[in-house]
């Protein structure tokens, strides 16, 4: 397995990137943001946002929805905050620095729990995912969006190149989706409702795992 992130490389990287993070990848990560968060309020409820980051996604909930959001770096965060106060959302119950790892939340106290761009930059993903389970309702669901490593082909040979330097940036560019699949299985407790091809040019994914324990949404592309 190729060498994990730590999390004083992945904070590093995002106080970096907290200025300039919405003029950068704003509009490249639109598609997959609306996306979450139309999955997200399907189910509606009371919603956590691991990785809320600078908040991008807060303004587009309904207000129906009531929010959490959470984030490893405090820059970002601050961002977060002066949305929620610009935007006037009532909606958003709070926002917290906060571990993924380690979520200060009890069992079972969330309807959806979204991570948008986030599992393959925390230290350990599978740990991450058992957290995100921890705290969901029976029947709620995760719904991640990421991009997920090529299985083979030129794409996946860059990646494996370009992944030591994407490391110090904060990310794992060769992260694979059986990963995800592999946890599912372990951990039992989850299933793996949809995993969809998101835009541009399917280098990123929807991904949503349902708790088990309650009804399920229809299935859509599972794998």
């Amino acid at each position: 397995m190729a060498a994990e992130l730590d999390k004083a490389t992945v904070a590093k990287a995002y106080a970096r990137w907290a200025p300039v993070y919405d003029l950068v990848f704003g509009s490249v990560f639109d598609r997959g943001r609306k996306a979450s968060i139309a999955a997200a309020q399907r189910i509606g409820g009371r919603i956590l946002e691991v990785g809320v980051g600078t908040g991008l996604s807060l303004p587009e909930y309904a207000w129906t929805n009531r929010l959490i959001g959470v984030d490893f770096s405090a820059p970002m965060l601050r961002k977060a905050k002066d949305r929620v106060v610009e935007h006037r959302l009532t909606n958003v119950d709070g926002l917290a620095v906060m571990d993924a790892q380690h979520l200060g939340f009890q069992d079972g106290v969330f309807d959806v729990v979204v991570a948008q761009y986030v599992i393959t930059v925390v230290p350990d993903p599978e740990a991450t995912l058992d957290e995100f389970a921890r705290v969901l309702k029976p029947g709620g669901e995760i719904i991640l969006v990421n991009h997920l490593g090529a299985e083979a082909g030129l794409r996946a040979v860059f990646e494996q190149w370009f992944a030591p330097l994407a490391r110090r940036l904060g990310w794992r560019p060769e992260f694979r989706w059986e990963r995800l699949a592999q946890w599912a299985a372990r951990h039992g407790g989850v299933r793996v409702i949809e995993r969809r091809p998101m835009p541009p040019l399917g280098h990123f994914s929807l991904i949503r795992f349902g708790r088990l324990g309650g009804e399920f949404a229809p299935a859509g592309v599972a794998e």
